[in-house]
């Protein structure tokens, strides 16, 4: 896809400072965008990011622009523009590309007859694929691997050797983003980067792991999933992490190597958890871990408001209790 910036500006109603006729060819992140492709900031704290920026163009409102050094598009809604100029570098898979697998032919394979499988797709030899599998374009597959029935591989994930997918898992799925219109509807944001899986992995039935926003989704070397377990897009997990059942991990977030996530435990996004960190079940993680070491952290549901303080509370305890006693053996 090849759009002008006089086009980009039409289609987000935006004003441009800058060539009109400048081509873009793709969206990524400010500080990994090339002058071919386009980005956006959202908050100041960006701000170091889009003075260094090579975009060839960068999505701002009125109070940012003046920091950026390359073409600029000046819109109300930074977020919103973002969202509808996504849906345009998407690719979208063609479901007359896919075939079954009698129809075309990979050697050294077996792979039912009722696998569906798109264009560019590579598949490693000495590797399995049961039925009702689905594969889409530009997919590679490495060897050895053995695909469970009712599979989906959405198109350009990467999956390496030696690995283990079980029935229903879906891998490359939509990202969940999402912008608010100036009526305060949602405006779905199109994931365009792809999913990374390294060599034996293993991921249990029905997990679902959400392709990039702009870049990849990575799971690394060794890592073991659970069942029914969410990683939501651009999440990095380090190599040889275990995660078990009903564990959500929410966007952009960063595991190490070789943790332990127990069951049911929630992870919020854009966080850092260093290498060889225990998470007990049932924890909450709301902040980044920077030392190793087993955490364990729940509480019943409450207005935030009142959490907040509870939380700084409980973890300021056992000084309170320290002064306490002080205070109770001065009395007597």
């Amino acid at each position: 896809m090849k759009l002008t910036l006089e086009e980009i500006a039409n289609l987000i109603d935006g004003s441009i400072e800058g060539d009109l006729s400048k081509e873009i060819l793709g969206i990524n992140s400010l500080d990994d965008a090339d002058s071919n492709q386009i980005s956006y900031i959202i908050s100041e704290k960006y701000k170091e990011s889009l003075i260094n920026s090579n975009a060839g163009a960068i999505i701002v409102d009125e109070k940012l622009k003046h920091y950026c050094k390359s073409n600029a598009i000046i819109v109300k809604n930074v977020y919103l523009a973002y969202s509808i100029l996504s849906h345009e570098f998407k690719q979208k898979q063609d479901i007359t590309d896919l075939k079954y697998r009698n129809e075309i032919d990979y050697p050294s394979t077996k792979i039912a007859s009722s696998v569906l499988i798109g264009k560019n797709v590579k598949i490693g030899i000495n590797t399995i694929i049961h039925h009702n599998c689905v594969i889409e374009d530009n997919s590679n597959i490495g060897e050895n691997c053995l695909i469970e029935s009712n599979v989906t591989i959405q198109q350009g994930s990467t999956i390496g050797d030696n690995c283990v997918i079980s029935p229903g898992a879906v891998i490359g799925s939509e990202g969940f983003g999402n912008a608010r219109n100036f009526n305060k509807k949602w405006s779905p944001i199109a994931q365009l980067g792809n999913v990374s899986i390294g060599n034996n992995v293993s991921i249990g039935a029905n997990t679902t792991i959400d392709r990039g926003s702009m870049t990849n989704t990575e799971i690394h070397d060794g890592v073991k999933i659970d069942n029914l377990t969410h990683i939501a897009h651009n999440v990095i997990i380090g190599e040889d992490t275990a995660i078990a059942a009903k564990t959500g991990i929410a966007g952009s977030t960063i595991i190490g190597k070789r943790c332990m996530i127990g069951g049911a435990v929630g992870i919020v996004g854009h966080l850092k958890i260093t290498d060889d960190v225990v998470i007990n079940a049932t924890s909450t993680v709301n902040r980044n871990i920077s030392k190793s070491g087993i955490y364990t952290g729940f509480m019943p549901i409450m207005l935030h408001s009142e959490w907040k303080k509870v939380s700084m509370w409980l973890s300021k305890l056992d000084k309170i209790v320290s002064f306490l006693k002080i205070k109770l053996k001065n009395i007597k």
